[in-house]
């Protein structure tokens, strides 16, 4: 996969000079970008997931992948996204493996892809109460969440707040447990604006944020400046605003390395090689949890782990889900 995509890479690269320079003068839209996020809902809908766009309220509406026919000898799992674009550019790798074993519902997060909100709040427990929500309107009452970073901590809040609904949880990468000293000498590491890097305003910092997210960020050299700028133009321009208030108000909340312990049993997943969350945060929530959740160290993988070990992640989710 990594070859072809690199291939592919290749070929844009001998268009760079005409189309980077027109897209700078903004002479065209993007192109590139769209026509891989519309393969991308082929793959989806290959996968046997069907899109579905729910109004909550007149203020509120998610965007769902949702199984084309729900097996009620399976278990249902929803799958939550991060900051770096919508559900499918996330987990392409992962949806087929498991849309086997579960009623699989991937849902974009509001003030990504075709979520959105007139809503003031943009805290995560906001985006947890809508998304447990939307699974009733579907109506499905009872699921396992496995949230990946920003989502991770979308899906410990649905998990603390709707333990009748929420049945088991995997957290991947996700930094939901450190202190106010932590949190301070983690974005110092960073050097730069941390919103400026989660939400790129310019192909410079799409690159950092890349080489910040995975172990193995070569390809993003063989990425021309044109198609990182589309992608931008694609996955944020259009809820910029909203995704960086999102991201303003886990900053501005003050830090607890003492969460709320869960009730349902819970799966921890790290990169070892995680620059975002460093994975002495996973110990902390691994003791913090106590004996209700198990901890689960990937070798050689950086913060993404959904892209660079999907196997290994699939691996773990089912065993842990399923009770293989």
């Amino acid at each position: 996969m990594l070859l072809l995509f690199r291939y592919f890479l290749h070929i844009l690269h001998t268009l760079h000079r005409y189309v980077s320079g027109l897209s700078k003068m903004n002479r065209i839209p993007p192109i590139v970008i769209p026509v891989i996020d519309k393969l991308l809902s082929m793959y989806f809908r290959l996968c046997d997931l069907s899109p579905c766009t729910i109004d909550l309220d007149d203020q509120t509406t998610l965007h769902f992948w949702t199984p084309n026919h729900r097996k009620f000898n399976k278990p249902s799992l929803v799958i939550i996204h991060g900051y770096g674009g919508t559900s499918t550019w996330q987990f392409f790798h992962q949806v087929r493996s498991l849309a086997v074993g579960f009623n699989l519902y991937v849902p974009d997060l509001l003030f990504f892809g075709k979520s959105w909100t007139a809503n003031s709040d943009r805290s995560d427990a906001f985006q947890a109460k809508c998304l447990v929500q939307g699974m009733k309107r579907l109506g499905v009452d009872r699921f396992a969440v496995y949230g990946m970073s920003y989502g991770g901590f979308v899906a410990y809040r649905m998990a603390e707040i709707h333990p009748q609904e929420v049945e088991k949880v995997v957290i991947v990468s996700s930094g939901i447990v450190y202190s106010e000293n932590q949190k301070e000498n983690y974005l110092g590491n960073i050097g730069r604006d941390i919103s400026r890097i989660l939400v790129p305003e310019s192909p410079q910092d799409l690159r950092l944020l890349v080489t910040l997210a995975f172990f193995d960020h070569c390809f993003i050299k063989w990425s021309p400046d044109f198609m990182l700028r589309e992608f931008i133009n694609v996955m944020h321009d259009a809820n910029r605003k909203g995704q960086r208030e999102l991201l303003e108000y886990l900053l501005k909340k003050d830090a607890n390395p003492n969460i709320p312990t869960l009730t349902q049993e819970t799966l921890i997943i790290w990169g070892d090689q995680d620059k975002v969350f460093p994975v002495e945060l996973a110990h902390q929530m691994h003791r913090s949890l106590g004996s209700k959740s198990r901890l689960e160290i990937i070798k050689n993988v950086g913060h993404a782990a959904n892209i660079e070990s999907p196997n290994q992640l699939n691996n773990l989710i089912n065993s842990f889900v399923l009770g293989d």
